[in-house]
């Protein structure tokens, strides 16, 4: 009889279907994929629904939108950004202090297709070990990215951002984003876990500290039901964030409320008891256990 341990998420494709164990999974992919495109259809096929890139866009000459963390690093270099870039950053703001400011890097970053191909490729080639870096360290590379653009009265961070990278390799050709973004990849496969995201990445950070009061939560309203499988740690990119809310720890209510969460889906995705959804920050209730005694009415 084979002892080989079941990846993570086959209990869940097994009580919910294929399609069902990767949901948010298969949606995460669509959107990070389908917003690439739109910025590509312009520079490769001439259609231009959207012009511009991640830091500012222009959609259908109507939607600006702008990354504030560009707009705070301006500041620091002393250029008063536009008012269209005002408005644009607004709009990105208020849209991640609803959904919580680490989908960004979840839904919306391209970098994260890479990051999570060395991660699923680090586990089928069985890596173990990694390296340690704290998480605040991320904090740290933050704040010497504003340190460096008021040095250099330049947004010097975007000369290597890998985001912006990427954007201009596949508008202009890759060249020595090639480089930067192997790099990238082969850190989070060798080196570290989730590194790179999870570790050392600004943007990241900076969307951290927008969304720590966030509307849109993971809720575990059947966290009674959890069986302990472990699925949910093995697959999200921030594990630490679970173990309080799912174990109640001094108190927690049944809401993932760490800010850092990227609200990915994967612990709804592979979960085969349904412990996870997403729902709001103000909904806090639990389901009661099957079979358990219930309160009789006054």
């Amino acid at each position: 009889m084979s002892t080989t341990p079941l990846r993570p998420g086959a209990e869940a494709i097994v009580a919910k279907g294929w399609l069902a164990a990767h949901k948010w999974l298969l949606l995460r992919r669509s959107s990070q994929l389908g917003i690439l495109l739109l910025f590509l259809l312009g520079p490769w096929f001439g259609i231009w629904i959207v012009k511009g890139n991640l830091n500012f866009s222009h959609t259908l000459n109507f939607l600006p939108l702008t990354d504030p963390y560009i707009i705070l690093q301006s500041l620091v270099t002393g250029q008063l950004p536009e008012k269209l870039a005002w408005t644009g950053a607004a709009i990105v703001l208020a849209f991640y202090l609803l959904v919580g400011g680490r989908s960004y890097c979840s839904w919306v970053c391209p970098v994260n297709l890479l990051t999570d191909a060395a991660y699923w490729l680090r586990v089928r080639l069985g890596i173990k070990g990694s390296a340690h870096i704290s998480r605040p360290t991320r904090y740290w590379v933050l704040g010497m990215t504003l340190i460096a653009a008021a040095m250099t009265g330049s947004i010097a961070w975007e000369m290597v951002n890998p985001v912006s990278m990427m954007h201009r390799g596949l508008f202009f050709g890759l060249g020595l984003a090639w480089a930067v973004l192997l790099a990238v990849f082969l850190f989070d496969l060798f080196v570290m876990r989730h590194g790179w995201c999870g570790h050392l990445c600004p943007v990241g950070a900076f969307y951290n500290l927008v969304g720590r009061l966030s509307i849109l939560r993971v809720q575990l309203p059947q966290r009674a039901a959890c069986n302990d499988c472990m699925d949910c740690f093995a697959v999200c990119p921030e594990p630490q964030v679970i173990r309080p809310a799912l174990k109640s720890i001094k108190g927690t209510p049944p809401l993932i409320l760490d800010a850092n969460c990227t609200n990915c889906g994967r612990c709804i995705d592979v979960c085969s008891k349904d412990v996870f959804v997403f729902g709001s920050r103000f909904s806090n209730t639990v389901a009661p256990i099957a079979g358990a005694p219930q309160a009789a009415p006054k």
